[in-house]
């Protein structure tokens, strides 16, 4: 009996080797995922290739639930650090040179991979549950997340060697409800359907705040007069950025044309035609130019004359 239990101790104490290296590996996946998504947000990386569309893809990392902080801080990052820290601990009782303590950093590190991964789980469902019933878009990458979690927790049961699944199973759901109740708020809190962005039910695109200086206005004025055209996104944040740079009576005179399927007077087919697939993308004396500008750059493109104190 007594042999019984030192090998039941030792298998708590160091769970499976193979159920770490799983983990290490899904972590690794979860770091180019979000690694990815974290740099394209910064712009550090080009255009991601999503499957299903850039334009699904695009609305939910971009939406009001895709960054913290009001847009510093990406969510993916919060992503990144928690893969990263997965990684570490699935490995580090695998390193040479810690015979001494490499059973009780194992199990230590056992309950910290439990205890990550349950939480990320049950945060992915939550964002799962809002790229669905309130964003309304696919994005692979998120749902690759989502899946990597699931399986890091599944993982983190089986391999673990738990003796005491009581204890085990009580913390797993008292720190379920935790994550669930604390995303749930979180949703909520940073929901964009308020009043002043509501004007005719879905699809508009936020007001622009900023007062416009003259020469803003004259350039706006200037860019229709000569055909220039602004595609966008009701939902897209940087398309945002660049109407504030014009002010309201700017941006109220510019063209602009809807991309989004779900739009207010979307024109999608126009952009199909026309290869769009970043927003915000102008289109200035028939060449195409992705990506927010300065107005002094836009002036630039466009051969405005007139004053640049903008």
């Amino acid at each position: 009996m007594g042999s019984s239990r030192l090998t039941s101790r030792r298998r708590q104490d160091q769970g499976f080797k193979w159920a770490r290296i799983a983990m290490a590996v899904l972590a690794t996946v979860g770091l180019i995922d979000t690694g990815s998504i974290t740099l394209n947000r910064w712009g550090w990386l080009g255009q991601l290739s999503c499957p299903g569309g850039n334009e699904a893809c695009d609305k939910v990392l971009n939406s009001a639930w895709g960054s913290l902080f009001q847009g510093a801080v990406p969510l993916s990052l919060m992503g990144f650090l928690a893969y990263l820290t997965i990684l570490t601990m699935a490995v580090m009782p695998l390193l040479p040179g810690l015979s001494e303590n490499r059973s009780e950093l194992s199990r230590r590190t056992w309950w910290g991979l439990f205890a990550l991964s349950c939480g990320m789980a049950m945060f992915s469902l939550v964002l799962i549950g809002l790229m669905v019933f309130k964003i309304g878009a696919f994005c692979f990458f998120c749902a690759l997340s989502a899946g990597l979690s699931i399986c890091l927790l599944i993982l983190s049961l089986i391999g673990g060697g738990w003796d005491d699944l009581g204890q085990l199973i009580f913390r797993g759901v008292l720190l379920s409800l935790a994550v669930l109740l604390g995303g749930l708020i979180w949703a909520s809190v940073v929901d964009p359907n308020r009043q002043e962005a509501v004007v005719d039910g879905r699809g508009v695109p936020a007001a622009v705040k900023t007062i416009s200086t003259p020469s803003a206005v004259s350039l706006a004025e200037h860019l229709t007069k000569t055909g220039a055209v602004i595609y966008s996104a009701y939902w897209c944040p940087h398309c945002h950025e660049q109407k504030e740079l014009f002010g309201q009576k700017g941006a109220a005179q510019l063209q602009v044309v809807e991309c989004a399927q779900d739009g207010q007077n979307s024109q999608r087919e126009l952009c199909e035609r026309k290869g769009i697939d970043s927003f915000p993308t102008w289109e200035i004396n028939g060449k195409l130019e992705p990506g927010v500008k300065p107005l002094n750059k836009l002036a630039d493109l466009s051969r405005y004359e007139g004053s640049r104190q903008f």
